[in-house]
C-alpha cells in the first residue's frame, strides 16, 4: 500500500513538473519584449533572464519539450502500477476473471491518467501562460534557463538535429521568438518617451500618425454642400472668376449637381484669348475616382497616390455622392495644415 501511495505522490509531482515546462514554453513564446525590456533595464534579474530565454527561444523550446516528453513517459510508468493495483481489489469483488480485471483496470488507469495529464499537465498551464504571459515568463524563465544550462549538451544536440531536418526541407531555423511591436505598443512607447523628455513632437507629426490610422474618409472629406461647383460647359473665364472669388487651384465640374470631374488652373493657363469664352474641352477635365465613405484614410491615401489623383468623389453604399476628398486634406492629417498656393488668406 505504501508503494501505491508513493506512486500517487509521484503522479502529482510529475504532473506539476510537466505543467511547469508547458507554461514556460508558452510564456517564452507569447511574452511581449516591450514589457520585459524596461524591467531588464531597471536591473531586474528575472527580466534579464527572461530576455535571454526569448532571444534563445529554440533552446528553451527544446528544453521544455525534453522535460515534457520525459515527464509524460514517467507519469504512465509510475502511476499505472499504483492506480492499477488500487483498482484490482474493488474490481475483483465483482467476480470477473483475473484477465478482465487486468484489462479493465488498465483502461481505467489509462483514461484517468490521460485526463489528468491533458487537463492539469497541459491545458491549465497553457491557458495561464496565455492569460498572463509577461508575468509568467518572469517567474518561469529563470528556472527554465537554469535547467537548460544543466542539460545543455543533450539539448544542444537535439536542437542541432532538429535544425538539420529543417534545413533539409528548405526552412531556415530561428533562435529568437518573434517580438515585433504592435501599433498600440508603439503608441505607448512614443507617449512615454514624450513624457520623459527623450522625444519631442512639437509639430505633432507622430501623434497625428497614430490618429491617422484610425480615421475614415468620411471624417476628412468636404461635404458636397460646401463644394464650389462649376457646371458642364464652363469656360476658362468661369474658372478665372472662381479663382478671383475663391482662390483655389482646382474646381469640380458637375452635371446636374453631380460631380463628373475637375479642372486644374495650370491646365488653362496660356490659352489663346479667343478660347477663354469657349467651353473647356473634355480632354482637359480630369476624371474623379470614387471612394467609399468608410474607407480607412491610409488606404485612401494609397489609392490617390496609385492613381495620381488629387481629388476623389466620396460615396455611400448606394453610390450617392456625399462629398469630395482632397489630397491636401489627407496630408494635413499627417503633417498639419497645408495651404493651396493660390488660396486666399
Amino acid at each position: 500500500m505504501s508503494s501505491d501511495f508513493i506512486g500517487i505522490v509521484w503522479l502529482v509531482v510529475l504532473l506539476a513538473i510537466n505543467a511547469f515546462f508547458v507554461a514556460a514554453e508558452f510564456a517564452v513564446i507569447t511574452a511581449r519584449r516591450s514589457s520585459i525590456e524596461p524591467r531588464a533595464e531597471q536591473g531586474s534579474k528575472a527580466a534579464q533572464t527572461a530576455l535571454f530565454a526569448m532571444e534563445h527561444a529554440t533552446l528553451m523550446l527544446a528544453t521544455s519539450q525534453l522535460g515534457i516528453t520525459v515527464c509524460s513517459l514517467l507519469i504512465l510508468n509510475v502511476s499505472e502500477p499504483a492506480i492499477h493495483h488500487l483498482l484490482v481489489g474493488p474490481l475483483a469483488w465483482t467476480g470477473m476473471s483475473t484477465e478482465w480485471v487486468n484489462v479493465i483496470g488498465f483502461v481505467i488507469t489509462l483514461v484517468l491518467v490521460t485526463y489528468l495529464h491533458v487537463v492539469f499537465g497541459e491545458m491549465v498551464p497553457k491557458n495561464i501562460a496565455f492569460s498572463i504571459p509577461d508575468r509568467a515568463v518572469l517567474i518561469l524563465a529563470p528556472p527554465l534557463v537554469f535547467i537548460a544550462r544543466i542539460f545543455n549538451p543533450v539539448i544542444w544536440f537535439l536542437n542541432e538535429v532538429a535544425n538539420l531536418v529543417l534545413r533539409a526541407f528548405g526552412v531556415t531555423p530561428k533562435s529568437e521568438a518573434t517580438s515585433t511591436y504592435t501599433f498600440d505598443e508603439v503608441a505607448v512607447i512614443v507617449e512615454q518617451s514624450k513624457r520623459e523628455g527623450v522625444l519631442t513632437d512639437e509639430a505633432g507629426t507622430l501623434s497625428n500618425t497614430f490618429e491617422f490610422t484610425t480615421k475614415k474618409v468620411g471624417e476628412v472629406a468636404v461635404s458636397i454642400e460646401n463644394i464650389y461647383l462649376l457646371d458642364e460647359g464652363a469656360t476658362p473665364h468661369d474658372v478665372q472668376r472662381a479663382v478671383a472669388e475663391k482662390g483655389f487651384s482646382r474646381y469640380i465640374i458637375a452635371h446636374d449637381g453631380e460631380p463628373v470631374g475637375y479642372v486644374h488652373l495650370k491646365d488653362l493657363i496660356g490659352r489663346e484669348d479667343s478660347l477663354y469664352d469657349e467651353p473647356i474641352p473634355a480632354e482637359d477635365v480630369r476624371s474623379l475616382t470614387s471612394m467609399y465613405v468608410g474607407t480607412e484614410l491610409e488606404d485612401a491615401l494609397a489609392s490617390l497616390r496609385r492613381t495620381g489623383k488629387h481629388l476623389a468623389r466620396v460615396i455611400d453604399k448606394s453610390g450617392k455622392t456625399l462629398g469630395i476628398l482632397f489630397l491636401e486634406d489627407v496630408i494635413e492629417e499627417l503633417v498639419g495644415e497645408v495651404r493651396d498656393a493660390t488660396a486666399r488668406r
